[in-house]
């Protein structure tokens, strides 16, 4: 297999606005998605496709996360960014992705808060918010 390439966010929602085979797939948690918030991807036309890769609250690895992505309308043809927190998980889910058949995967680097910053707080340092790209509380 391939290595996944890391794509920066600013490159990711560029991709989003330019490249219509381009899909979002956010890979976090259901808690994740409703009290920290999603990418915006309306003006882009474009809607997040919300898939976790971990279910919540046992973490297990979601069994079903492939097929999933069909069912969500990401095909094999799309060219597929995922992100996560940090983009650890949206690694995972590229690399399932990519086995499961879709050749075009990208991981969104520093995911959609980035690591913490010297205070302990996620959003500021890199990633989806830190980069001041569109994003919405659910």
């Amino acid at each position: 297999m391939a290595a996944i390439p890391d794509i920066a966010p600013a490159e990711t929602w560029a991709a989003m606005q330019n490249d219509p085979a381009a899909m979002l797939v956010d890979v976090r948690t259901d808690a994740e998605w409703n009290f920290v918030g999603i990418p915006d991807l309306v003006d882009a036309g474009k809607r997040v496709v919300l898939i976790p890769w971990q279910v919540y609250p046992s973490m297990a690895v979601n069994s079903h996360f492939t097929e999933a992505l069909r069912k969500g309308g990401v095909l094999p043809e799309h060219r597929v960014y995922f992100i996560c927190r940090s983009g650890a998980r949206s690694l995972a889910a590229a690399q399932a992705a990519q086995a499961a058949g879709y050749a075009a995967v990208f991981n969104v680097a520093d995911g959609f808060e980035g690591p913490v910053d010297r205070d302990g707080h996620r959003g500021q340092a890199a990633g989806w918010k830190a980069a001041g790209l569109p994003w919405v509380q659910r």
